[in-house]
C-alpha cells in the first residue's frame, strides 16, 4: 500500500482544513487507517483512527474538532479539522494498519506510512 497525504497549509486559529490521504492497492478497504502528527521537538502522536467499517477513535486533544472519514471506493481517507489552534501545528501523516481496530493507536502497529503534510496554524 502506498499512501499520499495532501491538503496541508497555513491557516489562522479558528479556521478549518481538510486533509486527504490517497492509497494505492486493492486491499485498502481492509486496513485501519490512522492520522498521526509530529510537532517540532515532540514525539509523533496519534490524532485519529478509522477502521475499515468507519468506526473512529480520536485523541482527547482533537475530540469535537476533528473528524475522520473514508471513502473505500476512492481509496481515500479524510481528516476534517475545525477550530484549529496553534498547538495543532505539525506535520500530519496518514498510515495503514492490518490491525483493523479503533484500539490501533500505537505507531508501531502501522505497516505503511504516507510522506506527511505540514499544517501551520497562526495565532
Amino acid at each position: 500500500v502506498q499512501l499520499q497525504a495532501s491538503g496541508g497549509g497555513l491557516v489562522q486559529a479558528g479556521g478549518s482544513l481538510r486533509l486527504s490521504c490517497a492509497a494505492s492497492g486493492r486491499t485498502f478497504s481492509r486496513y485501519a487507517m490512522g492520522w498521526f502528527r509530529q510537532a517540532p521537538g515532540k514525539k509523533r502522536e496519534l490524532v485519529a483512527v478509522i477502521t475499515s467499517g468507519g468506526s473512529t477513535n480520536y485523541a482527547d486533544s482533537v475530540k469535537g474538532r476533528f473528524t475522520s472519514s473514508r471513502d473505500n471506493a476512492k481509496n481515500t481517507i479524510y481528516l476534517q479539522m475545525s477550530s484549529l489552534k496553534p498547538e495543532d501545528t505539525a506535520v500530519y501523516y496518514c498510515a495503514a494498519s492490518h490491525w483493523n481496530s479503533i484500539t490501533t493507536i500505537t505507531d508501531t502497529d502501522y505497516d505503511y506510512w504516507g510522506q506527511g503534510t505540514l499544517v501551520t496554524v497562526s495565532s
